[in-house]
Formats: structure tokens, C-alpha cells, sequence
């Protein structure tokens, strides 16, 4: 594979400079765990049209193909990606012209929320404490407090690996509990569009600010993590089952389930991305044994783990 991934950095540059392309890249700098091996090439477009060809060259070698938002729902294995990343993050435009809100991909949720409050547009409340990407955040049907990313989206911009554009309204992305057709198909979303709703400034910056009130008072906020660590179970919570088996506290290594919220693992620095999958292995193992339910990860993981 070595030659391959010279072969495509060479010919990717030649065929575009709106690209950066590192090999060896360590994906703990682009994880909110910090934790990871290294990316065996790293690749931040600046376009849809370096995206397209990069994919396309990825294609015609048959190398495996990732994509990045900002990391915050990720774990990487210590043994790194065994293949082409494409950090979406120099994607990162976003306006609003009445009550539509344009974002790409690579724009931070969070100020996309927050510049919609200022315009005195409602909708995206939940979404201003959610650390992540426009694109993470679509594909996955991110939510919180109430709000889910399908009930302000209307329309979203797709592009397939071999780097092909299309627009589907929202109502066609069987969007459902973090799940969407996007993740299943294997689309990367390149822009979306939000439908706001007028409302009043102080009254939307208000609620803001008290979601992020709750956050901070029941969210481990200032650890290493990747937000809810589980899926919320079918009319359970996964917090609170994981609390029920007295598993606060519990650790591998440097990784624990959060004394502050147990529906987080979070690790102290020392941890390995295989000590983070041990604790959530062990337990949704231990869930399962003690009350029936099996835990699903909301957190995506690359790479081996053992």
C-alpha cells in the first residue's frame, strides 16, 4: 500500500492545490478523546471539487476512505486508520438568508446555533452545546434536550465515493434515533439547509444559555470524551442502567465511566484508545448480565480493536 499512498498524495497535488495532504498524521489531534494511532494519509479539501477528486482517486486505487468531522463522537485505535482520511473541517462556510440557515459540513454546530439566536431565528437551541460538525451531526441525526437535527432540516447536499453531487430533501433520509440512509449508504454530506422559525432574540439566547446551564451541571464538559458513550435504550436511559449497576467510577487503565454522569466514559490522559473500548465492553457486558439490556455504542470507533 505504500506506493499506492505516494502515488495518490503525487497525483493529488498535481491535480488540485485547494488540498492539504499529511502522511502519518497521529488522529489523536483530531479526536475529542485525544486518543489514536496515526491516519496513513490525512486529507483536508478546501472544496467539493478537491473532494471529488480525491475520492475518486481513492476509488482507482481501492484505498479505504474515511470520513472526518470535528472528532467528537470517535474513538481511533491505537493502531491508527489503515487508509485515506478526509478531514471535512476546511469545509466550514455557513449564512443565513431569511429564515434558511446554509451551513457545510465542516461548520461547528455550535456556532451555526448561535449565529442563528443572534438573527432571532428558533430551532437550534439543542444544537449549541453539541460539540461537533454540521456534516457529523446530519449524518448521524445528533439531538439533545428535546431537539433532534430532522426537526429543522430540510434539505441536504451528498456526495458519493466516487465523488457524484446530489440534493435530497430531508423527508428522504429515513432519519430516525442517531441513525439516518446517509451513514447506512456511505454518503458524505457536503452542506445542509436548516428551516428556522422568527422568534425572539433574548427568549432563544435564554434557553441557550439553560441547556448549557444543565450541561454543565450533569456533564463531565471538562474531560477527555465522546459525549453519550451509549444509545439510549428503548423507554430506559443508558446512564441511568449503567448507575443502577453501580458502575461509576469503574476503570481500565486511564479510561472510566464518569463519576459525574455514568452515561459517559472518559479517560485522564494516561488511557489507550484499548482501554476506552475495555471499559465500554465490560460494561455493557455487566448491563446486559445484570438487568437484560444490551447497551449499543453511540460512539463510531475506526481501526482494529482486539
Amino acid at each position: 500500500m505504500a506506493q499506492d499512498i505516494l502515488k495518490l498524495a503525487e497525483d493529488y497535488t498535481v491535480a488540485t492545490d485547494e488540498v492539504e495532504i499529511v502522511l502519518g498524521e497521529p488522529m489523536r489531534e483530531h479526536t475529542s478523546f485525544q486518543l489514536g494511532g496515526s491516519a496513513r494519509v490525512f486529507v483536508r479539501p478546501y472544496s467539493e471539487e478537491a473532494l471529488s477528486i480525491g475520492l475518486k482517486l481513492c476509488a482507482l486505487q481501492e484505498l479505504p476512505v474515511y470520513i472526518l468531522g470535528k472528532g467528537t463522537n470517535l474513538l481511533v485505535s491505537d493502531s491508527g486508520v489503515d487508509g485515506v482520511v478526509f478531514d471535512m473541517t476546511g469545509m466550514n462556510e455557513w449564512h443565513i438568508e431569511g429564515t434558511k440557515l446554509y451551513a457545510e459540513a465542516g461548520a461547528l454546530l455550535r456556532n451555526v446555533a448561535k449565529g442563528a439566536a443572534e438573527e432571532s431565528l428558533s430551532g437550534l437551541e439543542f444544537a449549541h452545546g453539541i460539540p461537533g460538525s454540521v456534516g457529523g451531526a446530519v449524518c448521524m441525526n445528533a439531538g439533545a434536550f428535546g431537539g433532534e437535527m430532522k426537526d429543522v432540516l430540510e434539505r441536504v447536499r451528498l456526495m458519493d465515493r466516487m465523488g457524484n453531487v446530489r440534493e435530497v430533501p430531508a423527508d428522504q433520509l429515513e432519519m430516525g434515533y442517531r441513525r439516518t440512509r446517509i451513514e447506512e449508504s456511505g454518503d458524505i454530506v457536503l452542506a445542509a439547509v436548516f428551516s428556522l422559525t422568527p422568534g425572539e432574540k433574548e427568549a432563544i439566547l435564554g434557553k441557550m444559555r439553560e441547556i448549557g446551564d444543565k450541561r454543565r451541571a450533569n456533564q463531565p464538559l471538562n474531560t477527555r470524551n465522546a459525549g453519550s458513550t451509549f444509545k439510549r435504550p428503548e423507554g430506559n436511559f443508558a446512564g441511568k442502567l449503567i448507575d443502577e449497576c453501580g458502575l461509576k467510577g469503574f476503570a481500565i487503565g486511564g479510561a472510566s465511566v464518569s463519576d459525574k454522569h455514568a452515561g459517559f466514559v472518559v479517560q485522564d490522559g494516561r488511557a489507550s484508545a484499548k482501554d476506552v473500548m475495555a471499559v465500554c465492553r465490560e460494561v455493557s457486558r455487566i448491563v446486559e448480565e445484570k438487568t437484560g439490556v444490551r447497551l449499543e455504542m453511540e460512539v463510531r470507533t475506526w481501526g482494529r480493536f482486539e
